[in-house]
């Protein structure tokens, strides 16, 4: 089933405060395009949920909650030292409780639990229009930090 993609300016647009996110990559070019907001110390993360997002229910495919998810708790919880931390992601859990419809915008507000030497743990919670999608959790493998 094909679905038509909106330009980014119209259908795509986040709300009012989101910026394009300040690093991409070759695959988050593909599943995006994600957004961030500053929020006090920290920032949230979100999307739009465009054509291409959806499952056969047409509603936002569980891997793609699950990149947001990863996206999103290894982002604030790396940005949330100076300079940012250099970590890998070691363990992510996601329990499923809702669904995001075709054009909704879904936004993840991430928690840090606790960043050690060699490990960080935060959660997330996820949410379109508000309603809740899924809760995260991830465990991060800090990695060595250059000498300065």
């Amino acid at each position: 089933m094909s679905h038509p993609e909106p330009a980014l300016g119209s259908e795509a647009a986040p709300p009012e405060g989101f910026q394009p996110l300040f690093r991409t990559s070759p695959f988050l070019d593909l599943v995006g395009p994600l957004f961030w907001r500053p929020e006090g110390e920290s920032f949230t993360v979100g999307m739009r949920v465009l054509p291409r997002h959806v499952n056969g229910s047409g509603t936002m495919h569980g891997g793609l909650i699950a990149t947001l998810a990863d996206v999103s708790l290894g982002y604030v919880t790396a940005g949330s030292r100076k300079p940012p931390l250099r970590m890998a992601t070691a363990s992510l859990a996601l329990d499923y409780m809702g669904a995001a419809p075709l054009g909704s915008w879904v936004q993840a507000r991430v928690t840090i639990d606790k960043i050690g030497r060699h490990m960080a743990f935060a959660s997330a919670s996820i949410a379109a229009e508000g309603r809740p999608v899924a809760t995260a959790r991830a465990l991060f493998a800090v990695l060595e930090q250059p000498s300065s």
